[in-house]
């Protein structure tokens, strides 16, 4: 398929291009030159280079050719390597129609790797030779694949609770509805008017989420980042989860190094620490008679380059199968468990944004049936101070410019 012009590869064929002439149709003395020339630029280019002759025999590849699977891996013929199906079939179309060729496609590469995009293009240069330059667009196409994924996950969502509401709705009408032969019902009025309280809530903090969300991906500039007191931050955090832990019977509590300063944008470290506190709360266990009550702790530690903020909790754990994919979009551990405390699989991908955002990341260590601990890293200070700054040097007048240099 055709797309846009790409330089990388004219590049690639120019390079491809000179190697070959140099090294039929120039003196001796200059075509050695020009092709140990020709050769070391086609090594560092980016871009796969392969030039096929009229039997499509490979008669030139670069590293970046073999790495992007230009070349069949292990298949030879006369001691020779063989060039990749498509390859083939590409450069045949090139020389018999004499026009440009392209195509995207996807190269598996097994061990559980994602495939290997390559966007690959067939230009014939004449005595049926024609050179093949291929581009690495991996990232382009898992980016499209992210963004497919999202908006079905993002329909998916919204699709429950939007049903939800409408059926509850109906069953509301339904309980206040008086006629001949049923009476109306304020218990099951109230029951289901709880529910559509219920969804609709949850229904908005996922508007809410999937909307900081686009924002911390790019949507919109990072805030003005600035020294922020952690204490400040726990104290905010601790006061906006206190309703949501009293409800459980959870003790809340503070501790570690006091008077620590992050740097960063307040109202975003805020959010983070926060959905990591309501995630501890929601999925630890309540508080059981005489036993003692559950905890959330968190706790802070730092020095001049890092401040870590860790949220430990007494709940339920996580499988070690779901801790590299539980900071991603829609992911839950427990479904069911995230739909009744109105869970939207967002607040985790948010904290990571945020911690990637600030240049920190977010880690987690977990043991299934005794507890989490999701610890948040945040610089300390702006990137700019990591360097000192060179000494001033004051330089006296009547020196001239030779003078000094």
């Amino acid at each position: 398929m055709d797309v846009d012009h790409d330089p990388d590869l004219d590049s690639g064929r120019r390079a491809a291009m000179a190697a070959r002439g140099a090294a039929r149709g120039a003196p001796v003395h200059a075509a050695a030159s020009t092709k140990g020339l020709g050769r070391r630029s086609l090594d560092a280019l980016r871009v796969g280079v392969l030039v096929l002759d009229a039997d499509d025999h490979p008669v030139l590849a670069n590293p970046a050719a073999r790495e992007l699977g230009l070349l069949r891996a292990g298949s030879t013929v006369g001691g020779n390597p063989v060039a990749h199906t498509v390859v083939r079939t590409l450069a045949g179309q090139a020389r018999r129609t004499g026009t440009r060729r392209e195509v995207e496609l996807d190269l598996p590469r097994g061990n559980g790797r994602d495939p290997l995009g390559v966007h690959i293009r067939a230009v014939a240069l004449g005595d049926g030779h024609v050179t093949v330059e291929a581009a690495d667009v991996t990232e382009a196409h898992r980016v499209a694949r992210v963004r497919r994924d999202f908006v079905a996950n993002v329909s998916h969502e919204l699709k429950t609770p939007v049903g939800a509401l409408q059926l509850l709705a109906e069953a509301l009408l339904d309980a206040l509805s008086a006629d001949e032969d049923m009476e109306p019902d304020p218990e099951a009025a109230r029951r289901f008017a709880e529910r559509i309280q219920h969804e609709s809530t949850r229904l908005g903090r996922l508007v809410t989420e999937l909307l900081e969300l686009s924002r911390l991906q790019g949507g919109e500039p990072l805030p003005e980042l600035a020294p922020v007191s952690v204490d400040r931050i726990v104290a905010e955090v601790v006061d906006r989860t206190r309703t949501a832990a009293t409800a459980k019977g959870i003790e809340v509590s503070f501790t570690g190094t006091r008077g620590l300063t992050a740097y960063g944008a307040e109202s975003q470290l805020v959010t983070a620490l926060a959905n990591l506190a309501e995630n501890a709360i929601a999925y630890s266990r309540d508080a059981d008679g005489d036993a003692a009550p559950p905890k959330v702790v968190i706790s802070s530690r730092g020095d001049d380059e890092f401040v870590e903020l860790a949220v430990a909790d007494q709940g339920i754990g996580i499988e070690p199968k779901d801790l590299d994919r539980i900071f991603e979009r829609f992911y839950r551990a427990d479904r069911a468990r995230s739909r009744a405390t109105g869970g939207t699989g967002l607040g985790l991908a948010i904290v990571k944004h945020i911690a990637t955002n600030h240049g920190g990341h977010v880690d987690v260590v977990s043991t299934v049936g005794v507890g989490s601990t999701f610890t948040l890293r945040l610089p300390a200070r702006p990137p700019e101070a990591a360097l000192p700054l060179p000494p001033s040097v004051v330089i006296a007048a009547g020196y001239s410019a030779a003078e000094l240099q």
